[in-house]
């Protein structure tokens, strides 16, 4: 993710270069009192990138947007690093912002980032690991407030899903964690807030888990990954993915018949229905009511996952 507030250039192409003079006739082929031809569009990396629109209410997305290695092979060559955002919200549906679970930024950051997205875009924010490593949640409510109150709504319609990461250690305490979920504001600016707790500890793993989330519709991450507990019940009104298992050695990061899979799954999900073939505590449920659909490929190979999310993209647009 990026911090840099670098004010856009004054000037001069994409890549900040200062404008170039005009070339001569002679240059161009073109008489002295003819038009400059324009620059082509295929030079422009932004040329025409209107953003990508959820499809079907599902989002595909990546953690971050600062990576040294995308700058090899999803960035394109010479953009400057202040515009990583602009492409990147351009070529996918959704972000999710981990900068925030290590500081919160201030209001004027959120605006700028917002600003810098296109019609349609959404974020997702990691809450600040402050409020949800160490020390007791039930305590915590007024931090998570505080991180809610402190500019995202500076986001506007931008603002998708709060993720609330627990840390590994931290077992399932009902009298601890009840509170703190009972706590979190429903809404922002007369805008419903969307919740979701990623639990990283196996204790979760039973159905007084699922009562108390389910009783509170707040969603749960199906987190695919072996590191961490993987529990895809449908607690919330959402789903919320975090697929893990990126391959360097594969262009895509994930082999066809596995995109191809998280795809089926995806217009499963966001049609109201479950996927038994997920690991799940209980039983899975019945069909329900569509739903929005979040799916971020973080971490394993990094460097492939934004090309996973266009690859899965596709695989959505074409039905």
């Amino acid at each position: 993710m990026s911090k840099r507030k670098d004010p856009p250039p004054a000037g001069g192409d994409l890549f900040g270069a200062a404008a170039p003079a005009q070339p001569s006739a002679a240059q161009t082929g073109k008489s002295a009192i003819g038009k400059s031809a324009a620059k082509p569009a295929a030079e422009d990396p932004l040329a025409g990138a209107t953003g990508v629109a959820a499809i079907d209410g599902i989002r595909c997305g990546i953690g971050g947007w600062t990576y040294a290695p995308w700058r090899d092979n999803f960035y394109p060559p010479k953009l400057v690093q202040r515009r990583e955002l602009e492409y990147a919200s351009r070529r996918l549906s959704s972000i999710e912002i981990n900068g925030t679970f290590y500081s919160a930024q201030k209001p004027a950051t959120y605006a700028k980032w917002a600003a810098e997205t296109p019609d349609g875009f959404v974020f997702s924010l990691k809450a600040p690991g402050r409020v949800t490593q160490a020390g007791a949640l039930a305590k915590a409510a007024a931090q998570a407030k505080a991180f809610i109150d402190g500019g995202l709504a500076e986001f506007g319609d931008r603002l998708g899903p709060i993720l609330w990461q627990l840390a590994p250690s931290r077992r399932f305490d009902p009298d601890d964690l009840a509170p703190f979920l009972d706590a979190l504001p429903r809404t922002l600016d007369g805008r419903a807030l969307k919740h979701v707790l990623e639990v990283r500890h196996s204790s979760f793993l039973g159905p007084q888990y699922l009562q108390l989330a389910r009783e509170r519709r707040i969603a749960t991450v199906f987190t695919d990954s072996d590191e961490y507990p993987s529990l895809a019940d449908l607690t919330g009104d959402f789903v919320y993915a975090r697929l893990m298992r990126s391959r360097a050695d594969i262009a895509a990061g994930y082999p066809d018949g596995e995109l191809d899979a998280w795809a089926q799954r995806a217009r499963t999900w966001a049609r109201g229905g479950d996927n038994p073939d997920l690991p799940h505590v209980g039983a899975a449920q019945a069909d329900g009511a569509a739903r929005e659909v979040y799916l971020y490929f973080i971490s394993a190979a990094k460097h492939r996952n934004p090309a996973a999310a266009m690859a899965l993209t596709e695989r959505l647009r074409g039905g």
